[in-house]
């Protein structure tokens, strides 16, 4: 775990910090409340749609956009890979199983196993709920592990390494676990008064997709969520 202070020299947009950028990808962290994209035709901010104004950098008449090639929850914080051009885009989805990811979250309660994996079939209802089915037709095959770094009374860090990308994966694995992401309003505890889903996207690794390069960023986990657990020590 690493709680070290961002590094120097990158970009700041409103609710993204631009990590690194070359021709062909950006790496950014986009702050919790933030949509990573949107199917609707609404003017809500994006962080797709925050990248390809900065791309455009004013000129209207500018078909370049921004790619997304994987997406954050709204109310997750952390790193995104934002490709430049579709055969950028292509080629990292072609090859995300050899991404590595980790995250980091707090979660209600202790888990009696201390390192796990939770696996299951997810599926989404018509209500958007994502939950596991035995039904393997039905669903995607959805892995999680995880190991815990701190405990105290009411909650558990821990460190998750996504060995699938399913959507809510993480936030619905330890739900149904019965020790839900402190913050998470969809499928967490009633009441839970948490300021924000204390889940954040912290660790990624890949081959540049150009030139096979080996790629490594880590994002420091916000305070707002380490001083759930009071805090983790150097």
């Amino acid at each position: 775990m690493n709680n070290q202070r961002p590094p120097r020299g990158r970009h700041r947009l409103k609710r993204i910090d631009i990590i690194h950028e070359d021709r062909d990808l950006l790496v950014i962290c986009k702050e919790p409340g933030l949509l990573t994209m949107s199917y609707h035709r609404d003017q809500d901010a994006t962080v797709e749609r925050m990248l390809t104004s900065y791309l455009r950098k004013g000129n209207s008449r500018s078909r370049v956009r921004a790619h997304t090639v994987h997406r954050l929850d709204r109310d997750t914080s952390g790193l995104l890979v934002v490709a430049k051009n579709a055969a950028i885009q292509q080629t990292l989805k072609d090859n995300w199983k050899s991404v590595k990811k980790r995250y980091t979250a707090v979660i209600h309660g202790q888990l009696d196993e201390k390192t796990g994996t939770f696996s299951s079939f997810l599926t989404e209802n018509s209500k958007m709920v994502v939950h596991s089915t035995d039904n393997e037709r039905q669903g995607k095959w959805a892995e999680t592990r995880y190991r815990v770094i701190k405990e105290t009374q009411r909650f558990s860090l821990v460190d998750v390494n996504l060995l699938t990308g399913r959507k809510n994966q993480i936030r619905v694995h330890f739900a149904e676990a019965g020790h839900p992401v402190a913050g998470d309003h969809k499928y967490g505890k009633k009441g839970d008064r948490t300021k924000r889903m204390a889940l954040h996207a912290r660790y990624l690794a890949f081959p540049h997709p150009f030139n096979g390069k080996p790629m490594e960023f880590e994002s420091p986990v916000p305070d707002v969520i380490l001083n759930l657990v009071g805090g983790v020590g150097t």
